[in-house]
């Protein structure tokens, strides 16, 4: 049979159309995750430092590539600040993925129900951030999937039995989440060796396949069975209800009589409470008038009798305000602790002085005072409201000016009032670590000057602690690390602080230097100073802040944890600032450096190393990076005069 040629040309055009059909969409390119990578940094990482107007994304941080550079193989951003929820049609297009790490981070929402289009993927670490809802269903299509660890977010639901598709898993972590119902009793993950479920609301027996995974796996569940408590046996059946006659006699009698006579003992006991709050009420207002009015009565360090002066610290439009307290006609002074200043100033001059907020504490808040004329520029801080007595005031604060070091800022006069207590220090021209590293500076410290900054503030700490076991600092961090103008020094301040006025301040919002055995940061000790050192230390090697101890910032990252998952990982490159990271010659002296911080910053107190330890073994790696600098230096002179 033969076509006629314009049937066989339709028929010629249909087959086309219709191959054409079943041929698959051109693969995903370079140019597509990098599209991919762009839409997810503007919906989570807007301080991501990638670099748009590149035409790959192989060099972007975080963000590695296959040997080919045809697609992205890697992303891991663990730590890097991302908030918000991962949208669709971002981490889901990038359908090479390997390696997936966003852990540590403020991501929020459900995990992406996309990313079962990243069937290649390998190990998925998504801990410790805000995540929510129940594991999509696309999930169970990463079949090649190894490590999982979803741990420490909020994720919701059951354990679904289809985390049996998931034949290749090796590692599964979902501690510390709001999962709930029982384990799927027919769990069967062959190649599974690292386990934990602790902390979440799940029930019933541990199916017979995670029996071999220890005890700690399941804390913190109701869980039972092997390797746990044997499940408990069900309840008999209830016993028959007593009869109905002799109930309602009983009932009978405690409505008529007893009923009553509760009621009637309530009624005086209530009274009884009643006078005894009143009671206390006055006793208490009694007892702090008395104090009042000793306070007021107080003399001077010469005895002489004064006038209680007021001052009114708005620093920048200062004023004072005056009551009479006794007879006297002198008001209160500003005491200066040792020697006067060579440029003498009264507490007159220091309330008017040109003034400016340096930083700000839950202990109190600093200002840079500048006097007339410009000559002198002093530190004032100014402390919280505290009703602590003027005698136990003067006493602790001769005290802290007594302590003298060439790393410690100098208490160099008070002032004392009942609503007004101020401590002047020296002013320390070159500003603090954390507004070098977190506060936008344009100067780049490089290894060895964060190294020097560390030596000189940690033999400031050591200088207090060899004063006694019980003498500590109490409130180490970044902000109180004063760095001197040719960065090759530093100056701990706030030392004793804590112990002035502490016990009368109330609590404010836990920061990343606290140790874990703290509840109270008022009673700290030498191991919990060398904590917050140890994370100090971190901070001036990753450049990243402790959670909560940027002012005016509620980001921040959990130092010691992350760090020590980075390392585990071996992705050690990865936890150094990166203006420090290209400094190849000194990295033996960083990679030291860093395990003594995570030595300081151990779980276990005990296991932490002395302040005086700490020092020596800073100074062996400045020494160190000292000397490569020297040689560095002369072979560069030598070459230079070399034909």
């Amino acid at each position: 049979m033969r076509w006629a040629p314009g049937r066989a040309a339709y028929v010629l055009l249909a087959a086309a159309l219709w191959c054409a059909s079943l041929t698959p969409r051109a693969a995903p390119d370079l140019a597509a995750d990098r599209a991919a990578l762009l839409a997810f940094r503007d919906a989570v990482g807007q301080r991501l430092p990638w670099d748009a107007a590149a035409a790959s994304p192989c060099g972007w941080r975080g963000v590695r590539c296959d040997p080919a550079a045809a697609r992205v193989t890697v992303l891991q951003l663990p730590g890097a600040s991302l908030v918000g929820a991962v949208p669709l049609g971002t981490i889901g297009n990038l359908t090479a993925l390997r390696t997936l790490s966003l852990r540590l981070n403020a991501l929020s929402g459900g995990i992406p129900a996309d990313i079962g289009s990243c069937t290649e993927l390998r190990h998925l670490y998504l801990q410790g951030n805000q995540l929510d809802g129940q594991v999509p269903e696309g999930f169970f299509d990463l079949g090649l999937l190894q490590r999982l660890d979803l741990s420490n977010n909020r994720i919701a639901g059951g354990v679904s039995p289809e985390f049996n598709r998931l034949q290749r898993l090796a590692t599964l972590y979902l501690e510390n989440n709001s999962l709930n119902g029982t384990l799927p009793s027919n769990l069967d993950l062959p190649k599974l060796q690292l386990f934990n479920v602790s902390r979440n609301n799940l029930t019933g027996p541990v199916p017979k396949s995670l029996a071999r995974m220890p005890a700690s796996a399941f804390d913190g569940t109701g869980l039972c069975g092997d390797p746990l408590a044997p499940c408990p046996t069900p309840p008999p059946p209830p016993q028959p209800p007593v009869p109905a006659a002799a109930n309602g006699s009983i009932s009978a009698k405690l409505s008529t009589g007893a009923i009553a006579g509760i009621a009637a003992g309530a009624a005086v006991a209530f009274l009884v409470l009643i006078a005894v709050i009143l009671f206390l009420c006055f006793r208490c207002q009694r007892t702090m008038a008395e104090k009042s009015a000793e306070t007021a009565a107080d003399a001077d360090l010469d005895g002489s009798p004064v006038s209680v002066t007021v001052a009114s610290m708005d620093m920048k439009n200062a004023t004072r305000r005056s009551s009479q307290a006794t007879a006297g006609n002198n008001a209160k002074k500003l005491v200066f602790l040792g020697e006067a200043p060579d440029a003498p100033y009264d507490l007159e001059s220091l309330l008017h002085a040109s003034a400016e907020v340096i930083g700000k504490g839950w202990l109190g808040t600093t200002y840079r005072a500048t006097l007339e004329g410009g000559a002198t520029t002093v530190a004032v801080k100014r402390l919280r409201a505290a009703p602590i007595p003027e005698r136990e005031f003067r006493d602790k604060v001769i005290a802290l000016g007594a302590v003298r070091h060439e790393n410690l800022v100098p208490v160099r006069a008070y002032f004392y009032s009942r609503e007004e207590k101020l401590i002047v220090y020296d002013f320390v021209g070159g500003g603090s670590l954390c507004s070098l590293l977190h506060g936008g500076s344009p100067e780049r410290l490089d290894f060895e000057a964060r190294a020097r900054i560390a030596l000189a503030a940690a033999r400031g700490v050591a200088f207090i602690h060899s004063a006694g076991p019980r003498s500590c600092h109490g409130n180490i961090k970044s902000s109180n690390v004063l760095v001197a103008d040719a960065r090759d020094g530093a100056y701990v301040t706030d030392h004793g602080i804590l112990r002035l006025v502490g016990a009368h301040v109330p609590l404010k919002r836990v920061t990343g230097y606290r140790a874990p055995e703290v509840t109270d940061p008022r009673r700290a000790s030498q191991e919990t100073d060398t904590y917050s050192f140890g994370v100090l230390l971190l901070e001036a090697l990753t450049g990243k802040p402790p959670v909560n101890s940027v002012p005016g910032s509620t980001g921040g990252v959990e130092l010691p944890l992350w760090v020590r998952t980075v390392v585990q990982e071996e992705w050690t490159a990865e936890v150094f600032d990166a203006s420090i990271a290209v400094e190849e010659r000194v990295e033996e002296e960083m990679v030291r450096l860093l395990q003594l911080a995570v030595e300081c910053t151990d779980d276990r107190p005990d296991r932490r190393p002395p302040m005086a330890e700490v020092v020596a073994r800073i100074e062996v790696i400045v020494r160190s990076a000292e000397l490569k600098a020297k040689a560095d230096t002369e072979d560069d002179d030598f070459h230079s005069i070399s034909p």
